[in-house]
C-alpha cells in the first residue's frame, strides 16, 4: 500500500539524494519549481531528462538506468502510462529505496510491483507541499 501518514512522508523527506525524471529547464513548470525549491532545503538532485544536457545546475542523465551516482529516491514528473518503466529501472539499481509521483501521477500496478520490490511508494503527491506540511 502506497505511503500515508505525516510519520512515514517525514521519514521518506529524511532521505537526501533525488533523481529527478522529467526535471525540466522550464521554470514555470512544476518540474523545475519543486525541485529548485528542494534543492535550496539541501536535497542533493540528480537530474533525468535526455533532452537537456543539464537542469538545477547539473549534468541530465538521459535515464534513470544510466545515473551514475546514488540515489535514495525517484521523483517521477512523467505522465503515468511511463510511470512502468521508471518502476522497472528503479527496480533493477541497488540504492532506490523510493518511488515518488507527483500530483496527477499514478500507477497502482506498477506501485505494488514496486513495493513488492522493496520499495516504498508515494503517489499522487506534491513533494513540496508535503515537505511543507511536515518538515516545518
Amino acid at each position: 500500500m502506497p505511503v500515508d501518514g505525516e510519520d512515514a512522508i517525514r521519514e521518506i523527506l529524511e532521505l537526501e539524494r533525488i533523481a529527478v525524471v522529467g526535471a525540466s529547464t522550464d521554470y514555470d513548470k512544476a518540474a523545475h519549481i519543486v525541485p529548485a525549491f528542494l534543492q535550496r532545503n539541501g536535497y542533493h538532485l540528480v537530474p533525468v531528462n535526455p533532452n537537456a544536457e543539464s537542469v538545477f545546475g547539473r549534468p541530465a542523465s538521459d535515464s534513470l538506468a544510466e545515473v551514475d551516482e546514488e540515489i535514495e529516491i525517484v521523483q517521477v514528473f512523467r505522465p503515468s502510462d511511463e510511470v512502468e518503466g521508471i518502476v522497472d529501472q528503479a527496480i533493477a539499481r541497488d540504492d532506490v529505496r523510493v518511488i515518488w509521483t507527483q500530483p496527477g501521477i499514478r500507477d497502482d500496478r506498477a506501485a505494488r510491483r514496486a513495493e513488492r520490490a522493496g520499495l516504498r511508494v508515494v503517489q499522487d503527491r506534491c513533494m513540496k507541499a508535503e515537505y511543507g506540511m511536515v518538515m516545518r
